[in-house]
């Protein structure tokens, strides 16, 4: 049977068996007719559209970390290191503050100062007391707590390394946990800013000699004893693990490199909540280094002395640059260890020779103004120090060749058939001046010295030396002429510029060696005097008026002797870029800048206190 067959048989049987069915269902009657409901006219619906998928938002980016930029020379490990009592320490200038911060900073202008690890603080005259009040829940980034034992243990631990502060105080101690007082064999204004600008180290790196030192001290055993320079030396070799940080930021060492490292937040600190960055990122580095990364919208600020024709680029990229006071500057040192480097008429002659007025333009443009007063401390702060009876006695040393050569003539020295100066030994009068090679104002400032001296007769060699060693070399006494600093980049008061100069580079204050070994007892109009005493005295008692009187002794001492010869005053040049990361600078007008930019800096204010912000972008 084909099977289309068999398909209509099928057919046949299902359309029978529906018939059947539907004659044995009754029809129901029909209902009544409803009114129709007419619906209104409309344009025919579109087909239903599929519903469209609903945009799904691309996950956010995480923000990126708010960075400042700043720059400061450091030495990598193992040569840098965290033992911050001694040379080559990673402290990075004016980032230390961030990092172990003092016990406040100062306003210039207003004469005030910025409470930190400390609260508040007085003296007390009848107890001979400057005492100091902790600040309270302050941690270190090691989680010990802040307290009376880290002050404590930061000075004696000075005490090894010659701290000015204990020629007029004699003991330091903890009252509880957040008092200390210092006692004051010499009572002094300058002992208030010998200890709240002290950065507190932390008992937990360094109380293991503190200790020792006030063993040796109870034993008698003190500076000049055996074992007090074998301590010495023991905590000069002391090599830290880190740097524990009281402030809002520390030392990443897995970022440092000899291009750069990182400042990360210290979230234990109490001022962390207080700045607005997450990173500080510090570039390594000397002035031909850092300019550069200057141009390339890189550094955010830099204090580094940039050369006229550096400054002028800046400026055209739109670059603000800051001029904040230096007080202080380059002089030429000299070894008195050396004939006739250590006679009073040669180094008048030397005043003489030199265009201070050349020297200063050549080296830094406007922001380098000749010295006037030539008395070792700030030309601006003079007049506040000195009447003007004392400023008249002054000798200001103004550019005169033929005086220059009177002096040198009446010590019987004469010129040679070479133009070159000949002693009254029969020596030329041929000598080194050294200087950082990487100062480029300085380095500068020595090549110019060095011209002008070559063709007055008095031939000099310039050489530069690596920045860092540089200073190493004239306090260990290895060099004839050298350009170092005159007055005080971080301190206001007079007695700050010449400790820093006849104690720190001299036989008075130098670890490492007897320095320019300028004798301190000295004949003066024909009486002796003692400089080294006049220098502490000048700071002496808790008047500063009463102590005006020893500083104009002071600066006229040196005006005669110039134990060093100050060539210019710095100014700051200092690169601000306003436009790349960071915003909320204060401007050129603001008390802020009336600080140096190398003490108490503004930049680093104003971070503290919450004034620069991340450009939001």
């Amino acid at each position: 049977m084909s099977k289309v067959y068999r398909f209509l048989v099928l057919l046949l049987i299902v359309s029978v068996v529906v018939v059947g069915c539907a004659k044995a269902t009754p029809t129901p009657a029909p209902k009544p007719a409803e009114k129709a409901t007419v619906a209104p006219t409309k344009a025919a619906e579109k087909p239903t559209e599929a519903p469209k998928p609903t945009p799904t938002k691309a996950p956010e980016k995480p923000k990126a970390p708010s960075e400042f930029h700043g720059a400061w020379p450091y030495k990598v490990p193992p040569e840098g290191h965290y033992n911050t009592y001694v040379p080559n320490a990673i402290s990075l200038g004016i980032y230390w503050d961030v990092m172990q911060m003092p016990g406040a900073m100062y306003l210039w202008a207003k004469d005030e100062w910025v409470p930190l690890m400390y609260t508040s603080w007085e003296f007390v005259p009848d107890k001979d007391l400057f005492v100091v009040h902790l600040r309270k829940g302050a941690k270190w980034s090691d989680g010990s707590d802040f307290t009376a034992k880290d002050v404590v243990t930061t000075f004696d631990v000075g005490r090894l390394f010659k701290w000015t502060v204990f020629k007029y105080v004699d003991t330091v101690k903890a009252v509880d946990d957040y008092t200390v007082e210092f006692h004051m064999h010499t009572p002094s204004t300058v002992v208030q800013r010998y200890v709240l600008k002290e950065r507190v180290r932390p008992a937990s790196t360094y109380g293991e000699f503190a200790k020792k030192v006030q063993d040796l001290m109870a034993a008698g055993k003190g500076p000049g004893s055996d074992e007090w320079k074998a301590l010495q030396k023991e905590v000069t070799d002391f090599r830290p693990d880190a740097l524990v940080a009281s402030g809002p930021y520390m030392i990443d060492p897995d970022s440092i490199t000899e291009a750069q490292l990182t400042l990360v937040k210290n979230e234990k600190s109490w001022a962390a909540k207080q700045v607005n960055f997450d990173k500080l990122v510090i570039f390594n580095g000397e002035t031909p280094t850092v300019t550069p990364l200057v141009l390339a919208g890189d550094i955010d600020y830099a204090t580094h002395g940039f050369p006229p024709a550096t400054e002028k680029q800046f400026i055209e990229q739109g670059i603000r640059i800051a001029r904040p006071p230096i007080y202080s500057g380059p002089a030429i040192y000299f070894n008195h260890d050396i004939y006739p480097l250590n006679k009073t008429e040669f180094r008048q002659a030397v005043a003489y020779a030199i265009n201070r007025d050349e020297n200063g333009t050549v080296s830094l443009g406007e922001s380098g103004k000749a010295v006037k007063y030539m008395v070792g401390f700030s030309d601006t702060l003079v007049p506040i120090w000195l009447s003007q009876d004392q400023i008249a006695k002054l000798n200001t040393y103004e550019y005169n060749p033929k005086k220059a050569e009177e002096l040198l003539t009446g010590l019987g020295f004469k010129r040679g058939d070479d133009g070159v100066w000949v002693d009254d030994k029969g020596k030329k009068l041929e000598f080194e001046l050294t200087f950082p090679a990487e100062y480029a104002d300085w380095s500068a400032a020595g090549q110019n010295a060095a011209e002008q001296l070559t063709k007055f007769g008095i031939k000099i060699t310039p050489r530069g030396v690596q920045f860092q060693q540089h200073p190493t070399e004239i306090r260990q006494g290895k060099f004839q002429m050298a350009i170092r600093h005159w007055g005080s980049s971080t301190n206001p008061h007079p007695h700050f510029a010449y400790q820093g100069v006849l104690f720190r580079y001299n036989y008075v204050g130098s670890t490492e060696g007897k320095g320019m070994n300028f004798p301190m007892k000295q004949m003066v109009d024909g009486k002796e005097v003692d400089l080294e005493q006049l220098i502490v005295d000048a700071a002496k008692g808790l008047d500063e008026n009463a102590q005006k009187e020893n500083v104009a002794k002071v600066a006229y001492v040196f005006n005669k002797l110039l134990p060093v010869v100050p060539l210019w005053e710095r100014y700051g040049n200092n690169p601000v870029n306003e436009k790349e990361r960071v915003t909320g600078w204060p401007p050129d007008d603001h008390y802020l800048l009336k600080n140096s930019a190398y003490g108490d800096n503004f930049v680093i204010i104003a971070l503290l206190q919450g004034m620069l912000k991340p450009i939001e972008k």
